[in-house]
């Protein structure tokens, strides 16, 4: 029941702080333009306890998933009714068009404001990344029998293009391949000073179907705890130490349990970076399991990035307008069949990530509130009928005709747009299913 309830948790904090910074977007417009505001409640369902101050009744309800806000004259709008004979100053719908239209845009923008924010504080805190995603593309290691194998790609090979877009970087590398499973890319590749270009046919990989080639780059094991008493803590190895060779041969992250399992018993000599000065130290891996272990757990080399006040939040919007443009490249490619739709999360997903993000610490659950709260505010922006877009849409147009749309259409727009949600919860909630299924989509088919 542990993991359950945890999840359970992690996904009513997660959802809990998105919803309620959205509709505090919505709140706070509200009240600066002069539209009155009935009830903001931090949570739904029976009134707990608040305090009433002017028009607005400050609550804590029942359930703790999110809130919402609840403005003057708002019945009229919600059941797509004529507007009242007597507008009331403050009321929602005798608000200018101007006027909704930013209490109404000012919830997504609260989103992606939360997702700048936590992401500024995450950097000035400090960060510990993979030092590998930042560098430059040059392949270490080659997974014997993998597809970058079968295509005669080499260690010391440099990545310049896939599918024509540049890759400086291996974050580049993995976002291109990651996102194309059993599918043929085009690989521009540097090798002794020569350039090629090569098709290579991806795999598909875990119930995501993320794509896989094969390669990886030049990355370094790193120490991040010493079992008391092991053969590793009796040869002196220490927390953040960064393996590099063995026997005189560089050793990477993806192969270096293997090489230890495979030399039980054997006086290997390790090559250790520890505060920027190398040691040799000699560990003999123990039987343990019928297989070599030295008591240690690992991770991949990292670094801790840490920055000022102005440079944390530099970093924030790079790193914010760079998912942006990701987000919208990935529905594009969704949209064109590049992308499977597997790829796509819903409710479920998310809360099995919210629960790791939680169990890896508070800066991890933070930046994943960052990185959803920022496609929840660009997604809620799509001019789709029921979303903020939607109704952002028709504000606009209303503007561009001058002319208030009638109570009927609106009601249409709001059924289709009501039509369309179902539908895409339907099928995100049945996504997440299908992924746990031995045989995904098929294993609902009755043939």
């Amino acid at each position: 029941m542990g993991p359950i309830i945890g999840t359970i948790i992690a996904f009513i904090i997660v959802f809990g702080v998105l919803v309620f910074a959205h509709e505090f977007g919505h709140f706070f417009m509200a009240k600066l333009v002069g539209i009155r505001v009935k009830v903001f409640s931090f949570g739904y369902g029976k009134r707990l306890f608040g305090t009433k101050k002017g028009d607005t009744d400050y609550r804590v309800s029942l359930v703790p998933m999110g809130g919402y806000v609840k403005f003057a004259g708002e019945e009229a709008m919600v059941e797509g009714l004529s507007q009242p004979q007597e507008l009331k100053p403050g009321d929602f719908l005798a608000a200018k068009r101007w006027q909704r239209f930013l209490v109404i845009f000012m919830g997504p923008v609260m989103n992606i404001v939360l997702a700048v924010a936590v992401m500024s504080f995450i950097n000035m805190v400090g960060v510990s990344v993979p030092v590998y995603q930042s560098q430059a593309p040059v392949i270490g290691w080659i997974e014997p029998g993998s597809p970058a194998d079968n295509a005669d790609l080499e260690p010391g090979d440099k990545i310049l293009q896939i599918n024509n877009k540049e890759a400086d970087t291996w974050q580049d590398v993995e976002l291109a391949v990651g996102t194309k499973p059993d599918k043929t890319i085009h690989i521009q590749y540097e090798r002794d000073g020569q350039v090629f270009d090569m098709d290579l046919m991806t795999e598909s990989r875990t119930r995501y179907n993320m794509g896989y080639a094969g390669f990886f780059g030049k990355v370094y094991t790193q120490v991040h705890m010493v079992s008391p008493g092991s053969p590793a803590d009796r040869a002196g190895l220490r927390t953040g130490d960064v393996i590099l060779e063995i026997e005189n041969e560089p050793v990477y992250y993806y192969h270096f349990t293997n090489i230890i399992e495979q030399h039980t018993g054997e006086e290997l000599d390790f090559l250790v970076e520890r505060n920027g000065d190398q040691l040799h130290l000699n560990i003999v891996p123990k039987e343990q399991g019928r297989v070599g272990k030295i008591g240690v757990s690992l991770t991949a080399e990292s670094l801790t990035r840490q920055y000022g006040f102005f440079a944390s939040i530099g970093q924030s919007f790079s790193y914010n307008i760079k998912l942006i443009a990701l987000v919208f490249n990935f529905i594009k490619e969704l949209m064109t069949g590049e992308t499977p739709a597997t790829q796509v999360g819903g409710p479920i997903e998310i809360a099995n990530f919210s629960y790791a993000a939680l169990r890896g610490g508070f800066l991890s659950l933070l930046s994943w509130i960052a990185f959803i709260s920022l496609q929840l505010g660009i997604i809620n922006l799509f001019p789709i009928p029921v979303l903020d877009g939607g109704q952002i849409l028709v504000l606009s147009l209303e503007g561009l005709f001058r002319k208030e749309f009638s109570p009927k259409v609106k009601q249409v727009i709001m059924q289709i747009g009501f039509a369309m949600f179902i539908v895409l919860i339907v099928f995100v909630i049945l996504n997440d299913v299908v992924k746990r299924l031995p045989n995904g989509w098929e294993s609902l088919l009755p043939w």
